[in-house]
């Protein structure tokens, strides 16, 4: 399966790793090409990110592996983009 695109719900200690050191992590997946590294909240002892990572044939256990060695927690898998091209999500109006 093509898995071109993840975005993840993960959670690191204030600390460690910081923020370049987990998106060097991600970036050396194989399929990865390209990542975004977003804080979303910040509490006395965690800092809580969406990650979004895309690509071609994306290693995803090489990629959840990666960020846990690296020290941080995934949380959930909030999309994934797979097939021939990226679907973009269109928002539903009700």
């Amino acid at each position: 399966m093509n898995v071109r695109r993840l975005v993840l719900d993960v959670d690191k200690a204030l600390e460690r790793p910081n923020v370049i050191a987990l998106a060097s992590a991600i970036e050396r997946v194989v399929g990865v090409e390209g990542a975004n590294l977003t804080v979303s909240e910040i509490d006395m002892e965690t800092v809580g990110m969406e990650i979004t990572v895309e690509g071609e044939h994306i290693d995803v256990d090489a990629l959840l592996a990666a960020i846990e060695k690296a020290g941080a927690a995934v949380h959930s898998i909030d999309e994934v983009v797979v097939g021939t091209r990226v679907v973009e999500r269109v928002p539903r109006v009700r």
